[in-house]
Parts: C-alpha cells; structure tokens; sequence
C-alpha cells in the first residue's frame, strides 16, 4: 500500500513538473506539419504556429525545401559535438527521426531559450522554432518543448479550399490544376499539373503570390518586370522574347515572356510573369510549361489570371 501511494505521489510530481499537453496535433492552417502545443499556448495570431497570451512565448511552424533536413543531417553527423556551445540532439517522432538545438539567447534586453527542430516530410521539410523568455523557463523546461517536439505530425494533404482560403484575394478559376501546396502561408501558392515528387517542371504549373510595392513610373515598371522575370528561380539560359505593359482586370500591368531551360532534365520551356500593379501590393504570376504544351496551358493561364478577384 506504501508503494502503491509513493508511486501515485511519484506520479502527480512528475505530472506537474511541466506543463500539460493538449489532447489533439494541431496543424497550423495551409501547413503538411503539426504538433501537440502546451498547455497555455494556443494558435498565432500573426505567424503560423503557438503563442501563449501575452505573446511571450512563440512556437514557429513552417515548412522547408525537402533537401533541408538531409543537410542538417549532415551537418549534425559530421559534428555531432555542435558548434559554440549548441549541441545537436536527436528524438523520434510520428514524423520520423528529428533533429534539434537548444541554445541562450537574447531577443532585444530579454534573456531566453531557442529551440530549433527539423523533421522529414514528403516533399518538404518540417521545421519548428520556438523561444522562451527566461521567466517562463520554470513552466515551460527544456523537457516540455522535448516533449512537444515528440508530438510532431504530417498530415498528408491540406485541402484546396484551406490553402487558397488563407489568400488575401479569390482563385475563382483553377483551370484544371489538382495540385496545389502553399508557399509561403497566405502570401503564395502553386497551381501544377504534376507534383513534388515527380517535380513541376516537365508539365504546366502556376505560382501566384505578393509582393511589395513596386514602381509606379510605366518606364520604372518595364524595367522592373524585365529584371523580375531574369531571376526568377530555377530557370536557366534564360532569354526574354516579349515584354510589353497591358491592363489585367483593368489595373495597370506586365507581361513578360521567357524562353529557356528548367529543372534536371533541361526541359525547354516558355514561362510568362504577369505583374498586376497595385499601391501597398501587387500581384506577380509565374507561369511555365514545356514548349511543346505552350499553346493550351497558355489558355489556362489566363484563365487562372483573369478570374482573380480581391476579397471582400
């Protein structure tokens, strides 16, 4: 009876060591990666992850280009004594086997913990970074974030309707494109025919998306576009055959059209950019196909183009 009653105090101690976790992952919304959050801490409300009440305390969740957990891999195993006193640690999750630092810092005068998890996912990789200032250390310990990192979660799908949800302006027209993954939450998507992991590049795919305010001189436009649209990712060789200004859904724009060569096979392909100009924001279009598939994505694209609308 004695143990019995030392094993149960044994058990409330450790109970309330740290703070409890909620019953259920939850997955920030537009995101493939989620987790159980502490209790105390619930949805962000200007980032895509946790936060407590004051906002002291921040869980990040994102998502990374797939090569980068095999490199902090690497990485790790090729000093698994860390670097400057951050010593890599490693903890099994539903996701697969993570990978995370513990280090102190400070943000501005305030003294605090960081921790930095990477996961494996299909197509991307998962990435966790949480801070924790000095005064809540006692309730939120290195065991707790431990234990909320082992929670982590993929979810295989994020729905349509979700991701194109967290967009500040309507896809009214999707043209045919199944695929479709977030970019950066509530800034940009991709529309595609094909998927991660056969690769976008050999079929017709779309990434629509903001950026920051941009000259609104026509002459300073036509400049911009054209050096937009060189550098734009993943297309080498790259030769502009057409730019011209022209009016998308009666707001000022650019038209830019690219030939040249993407992904590992060198697929030849035509990409256009559309830039339709606004005042804090404006909207860029990247579109791309195989030149041999240019004629009917090029309907499609304009399809997907014309049929967004601002919200509200």
């Amino acid at each position: 009876m004695k143990l019995t009653r030392s094993l149960a105090a044994l058990a409330l101690l450790v109970a309330t060591a740290f703070p409890a976790l909620a019953a259920d992952a939850v997955y920030p919304p537009g995101l493939r990666l989620g987790m159980v959050p502490l209790v105390g801490l619930s949805k962000a409300k200007t980032f895509p992850g946790f936060e407590s009440e004051d906002g002291s305390v921040k869980v990040l969740i994102t998502e990374l280009p797939p090569a980068a957990y095999n490199e902090v891999v690497s990485a790790f195993n090729a000093n698994p004594a860390g670097a400057n006193g951050v010593k890599p640690d490693k903890i099994e999750t539903s996701a697969g086997l993570a990978y995370f630092t513990t280090e102190s810092a400070k943000a501005g005068d305030t003294l605090v913990k960081r921790y930095s998890m990477i996961v494996p996912g299909t197509g991307f990789s998962g990435y966790v970074a949480v801070q924790i200032p000095e005064n809540a250390s006692k309730i939120y310990t290195d065991e707790a974030v431990r234990q909320m990192f082992a929670t982590a979660t993929i979810r295989k799908e994020v729905s349509a309707d979700e991701q194109i949800g967290l967009l500040p302006f309507k896809i009214t027209d999707l043209a045919g494109f199944k695929d479709i993954r977030t970019l950066v939450p509530g800034s940009s998507i991709i529309l595609a025919d094909g998927n991660e992991s056969s690769g976008y590049e050999s079929k017709p795919f779309m990434i629509l998306g903001l950026i920051g305010a941009t000259p609104q001189a026509a002459d300073d436009r036509a400049r911009f576009a054209q050096e937009a649209a060189l550098q734009i990712p993943g297309l080498r060789e790259s030769k502009v055959t057409m730019s011209e200004p022209i009016r998308i859904n009666s707001q000022p724009g650019f038209e830019t059209r690219i030939d040249g060569v993407s992904g590992r096979d060198k697929t030849p392909v035509t990409v256009v950019q559309w830039i339709r100009f606004g005042g804090g924001t404006s909207l860029r279009i990247i579109a791309s196909a195989p030149r041999d598939q240019w004629s009917d994505a090029f309907t499609r694209f304009r399809a997907v183009r014309d049929g967004i609308q601002p919200k509200g």
